[in-house]
Order: structure tokens, then sequence, then C-alpha cells
């Protein structure tokens, strides 16, 4: 799966209203060793120790902080680019127009590329993408990798057959028997190409777009991490998580 140039791709472009706080989430504290580590930086450093060099993110027009303390990326191993995402301005969008497109912002940078995605506000062990990358086959289009989780109903959940070829993708389900959720994602250009194409026809909501490239004859991996911690922040009781496993480790 390295036969194109591999980028790394962050979106946070949200407003991270729900919290209320007086800086981006992406830079919510997270004190390990006597060291202050924002949140955004442990999906970075998931991906430089990939070997990714280029990384980008989508950001709004607010977040210079973000911009402030990141920079060029050098401090961190790699070059970082900016995209600051378009506000749409049909009068029933919505503020957010959604992870899609957040993620095709990058489209001019992407394309041509193997990406890989992971979200600003997650703390994954540190080698995952490595795994993605080794796990991967010349036919795979799209790698996900994957979590165990009990709360199926904020997750993309994800339906494989034996031989870990993923079938269908199940967006927050209510009730569902399935039990591993996609953390990341590693794809290839042909993937880029569909997503864009799929927004170009006003097809919007990530899962279906996922579903559509899958019945379309793309081929999904899951690349379940054992034993492996998917911790997101978006809410004050997931902060409180999140804060007392670091507590106890």
């Amino acid at each position: 799966m390295t036969t194109h140039e591999i980028i790394g791709l962050i979106p946070a472009a949200g407003k991270g209203v729900r919290l209320g706080l007086p800086y981006p989430k992406e830079l919510y504290p997270v004190i390990r060793d006597n060291h202050y580590k924002p949140i955004s930086q442990f999906v970075l450093n998931n991906m430089t120790v990939a070997g990714l060099h280029h990384v980008v993110f989508v950001i709004n027009e607010t977040k210079h902080q973000l911009i402030g303390f990141f920079g060029s990326g050098q401090r961190f191993g790699c070059n970082i680019s900016y995209v600051v995402q378009e506000r749409m301005h049909k009068s029933n969008a919505s503020t957010s127009p959604g992870l899609a497109h957040a993620l095709d912002a990058a489209y001019h940078l992407v394309r041509d590329k193997t990406v890989c995605f992971g979200m600003a506000d997650t703390i994954m062990p540190s080698e995952v993408f490595c795994q993605g990358l080794q796990y991967a086959t010349r036919d795979d289009d799209v790698i996900l990798i994957l979590f165990p989780t009990e709360r199926p109903e904020k997750f993309g959940m994800v339906k494989m057959n034996q031989h870990h070829h993923v079938q269908k993708i199940i967006d927050k389900p209510p009730q569902t028997d399935l039990t591993q959720m996609w953390g990341a994602i590693i794809w290839r250009p042909k993937f880029t190409e569909f997503l864009h194409d799929c927004l170009a026809r006003g097809i919007a909501d990530f899962a279906l777009i996922m579903n559509s490239a899958i019945d379309s004859g793309m081929r999904f991996r899951g690349v379940p991490i054992a034993n492996g911690t998917y911790i997101d922040l978006g809410t004050y009781d997931e902060i409180m998580e999140l804060d007392r496993r670091f507590r106890e480790e």
C-alpha cells in the first residue's frame, strides 16, 4: 500500500461548542510525566512514528492557536500544512459541514497520495498506522484500523468476514452485536477520488460514502489493534474518563 507517497490528514475544523473551552478543543492539555501535551499531538505522533513527513490539518478560520502551537511542524519531526475549510453558504446547511467535507477540503494536497487519517481529539496506541500499513496488501483500497468498544452508539461499527474483509459500516447503531469500531483509516488515491466525486454529487454522509465504495467493489480491510485503547474527547464525561485513565497509569 506504500507505492504512493504517504500523507497525514487530521480534520480539526469543528467549533467544539459542546465543551465551551476558551481555546480549540484540539489543544486540550494532557499532562504526562510533568509535561504538557495537547490531545492533537497524539495523532500527529502516531503519524510521525509511521514515518510520515507531511501532515495536513484541516481547520476553520478561528484556529489561530492551533497554528501557533504546531507551526511548521519542524519541532515534531514533520512538515505541517493547514487548509481552511470553506463555510457552506446554503441556507439549510449546518455550521459544521461534516467529516466528509472536511476530508475533501484537502483534496488538492492529498490527491494521488496514500492518506493516513486520524481524528484530532483522540488518543490511540503509538503504532496504529505502522500496523495498518504493515497488514495492507496491494489489493486493499482502504484499511480501517479497529478498536473494541462498548459504546457502539458513538462510533462507526464494522462488519467483517473471517478474512477481515469489511462488508459494511453501521454508523452509531443504538444496538448491535458488532464489537469493533473504526478509529483511524488509511486509503489509496482511488478512495480520495471516490469521496471527491460523491461530494460533487451531493452525497455527504461519510458512512454512506464508505458503504457505497464497498458496494462498488472497492476493497476494505479491517485491522484490529490487539488490546488497543481508543480514547476520544468530545464531552465532559469523556474528559473525566481521560483524566482518570492517565492518573491510573
